[in-house]
């Protein structure tokens, strides 16, 4: 479900997919490639909110952000399912793991992971390439090249669900 709120229009992609029961609302941007997934909320209402090229918003995901303020995501950026991100910027290639929570004003760096359930606190910064877990997220690793290389194959199976929920997705009810 896509709406304008007060003359604030959300900008999507053709080459996106957004699920018929995704939310979008307002000051929205999805780039090209970008796959939001079964029940993600995007709330661009009164704050501003960019996704990057070729990044996956997977299932029951809030992206928000403050009056005025911008929430922004990277390119090729995962955001496990049941995440929440507001008022923050996730850099490119970023991993958040399922049910994280990264708050205000903090900053996910390049290729920067969070371990499921982590919170990101207000104002923290998780330097790039390294892997962060705990309440609040505490470094733990760095991201090797290994890592990368398989983060970046599972990365391409959600490019790919852009075209093919388009071309193969089909109600049976």
């Amino acid at each position: 479900m896509i709406y304008e709120f007060e003359g604030r229009v959300p900008r999507i992609s053709p080459k996106a997919f957004v699920h018929e029961s995704a939310v979008i609302i307002g000051d929205v941007t999805i780039s090209d490639g970008v796959f939001v997934a079964p029940n993600a909320t995007i709330r661009g209402d009164y704050g501003t909110i960019f996704i990057g090229e070729n990044s996956a918003v997977e299932d029951n995901v809030v992206i928000h952000a403050r009056p005025g303020e911008v929430t922004r995501i990277g390119s090729w950026v995962t955001i496990g399912h049941g995440s929440i991100i507001h008022t923050a910027t996730v850099d490119d290639y970023a991993v958040i793991g399922m049910g994280s929570i990264i708050t205000d004003y903090s900053h996910v760096g390049t290729w920067a992971v969070t371990a499921e359930g982590s919170v990101v606190k207000i104002r923290q910064v998780v330097d790039p390439e390294t892997i962060v877990a705990g309440v609040p997220a505490q470094p733990k690793s760095k991201v090797n090249e290994d890592y990368k290389k398989q983060w970046i194959e599972f990365k391409k199976i959600y490019v790919s669900f852009t075209e093919r929920y388009k071309k193969n997705l089909r109600r049976i009810d």
